[in-house]
């Protein structure tokens, strides 16, 4: 049987420069509408922050971020060889420091809204130069510069060699929140705003002081019993916000949908992380237990009592036995 002599395709070089023209044309598009859609931003953007450090442009805040996402890439491969650091007073005054900070976001947020008689159901932006609304405006800011100071949680595992605790949740969180809020201080810094982060802020005060104080090591921490509960309040406070942004859909409250509806998203997506997280650490059963090791049950490898030693080879993560995703968000 004879078979048709094999004929290679036709290669039609006119047809893919067009192809490659018009895929082109399409990018360049999306980067002229894109462009004029942030000139356009622009004009609807709070004036009252535009001179206010790192507001003027997104490039400062974005080039922090990648920075940190360089330090992710880079930062293991220079401390894969060395010795970890012995940060123990570091991030004593580290954590410390955030608390003072974030009692500080709390509190001005706090006495400002209630002086401009701000309400918890539904409240505007008000772009005025009132006293109190800039006062809660430059409150948001430091909320905001505060998310930027966490990115040090993350330089702080790696210096120190806990890689393990750079988890996806971790990095999503600290890069996410940094980000995001400067598109919520340029065009928000007020009204609705002020209600997740001031909550958050006395969040973030209760889980620093935690790790401030079991950063002392072993003998202050065998007394912070209550590591777990820092846990279930953020999923609460995830459930407060969803609960709350969904109220104010539903009675058409005068703030920005399209920011409802991402922070509704937003906040989902850390249901799920932290729902996870919690499930896999209190509440996943054990492995069987293994025979008995020097008249102690052994479990997973670990003898019960000496599981500080295990996880922090005797000094306390960036707080004692910090799991990465216990650091705040929302």
């Amino acid at each position: 049987m004879r078979t048709a002599p094999f004929t290679a395709p036709e290669f039609n070089l006119g047809k893919v420069n067009q192809d490659a023209a018009a895929r082109m044309e399409i990018v360049t598009h999306l980067i002229n509408d894109t462009i004029e859609f942030y000139k356009w931003g622009l004009t609807i953007a709070d004036k009252r922050v535009e001179k206010w450090p790192l507001m003027s442009s997104p490039l400062p805040t974005l080039a922090i971020s990648s920075m940190y996402l360089i330090f992710l890439w880079l930062g293991p491969k220079y401390m894969q060889n060395r010795e970890p650091f012995q940060l123990r007073k570091t991030l004593i005054i580290y954590n410390f420091s955030m608390v003072i900070l974030n009692f500080f976001i709390f509190k001005e947020l706090f006495l400002a809204a209630r002086a401009a008689g701000y309400s918890y159901i539904c409240q505007p932006v008000n772009y005025s130069d009132d006293e109190n609304e800039v006062r809660v405006a430059a409150a948001l800011w430091w909320y905001y510069v505060s998310k930027g100071v966490e990115y040090l949680d993350t330089v702080f595992f790696i210096m120190r060699k806990k890689f393990n605790q750079v988890s996806f949740l971790h990095v999503y969180h600290h890069c996410t929140m940094f980000t995001l809020w400067w598109i919520g201080i340029k065009w928000v810094a007020g009204g609705q705003s002020f209600f997740g982060a001031h909550m958050n802020a006395a969040i973030h005060v209760i889980m620093y002081l935690y790790y401030g104080l079991a950063a002392f090591g072993p003998n202050i921490q065998k007394y912070l019993w209550w590591k777990k509960y820092l846990t279930i309040i953020q999923m609460i406070q995830f459930h407060v916000t969803i609960g709350h942004t969904a109220l104010s859909l539903y009675i058409d409250c005068p703030f920005p949908h399209w920011m409802h509806w991402a922070l509704i998203g937003y906040a989902i997506t850390f249901i799920i992380l932290f729902g996870n997280f919690y499930y896999q650490t209190y509440r996943r059963q054990p492995r069987r237990e293994a025979p008995a090791k020097g008249g102690k049950a052994v479990t997973n490898g670990v003898v019960p009592g000496d599981e500080w030693c295990q996880q922090t080879g005797g000094e306390a993560d960036s707080g004692g036995e910090r799991e990465e995703e216990e650091e705040g968000a929302g």
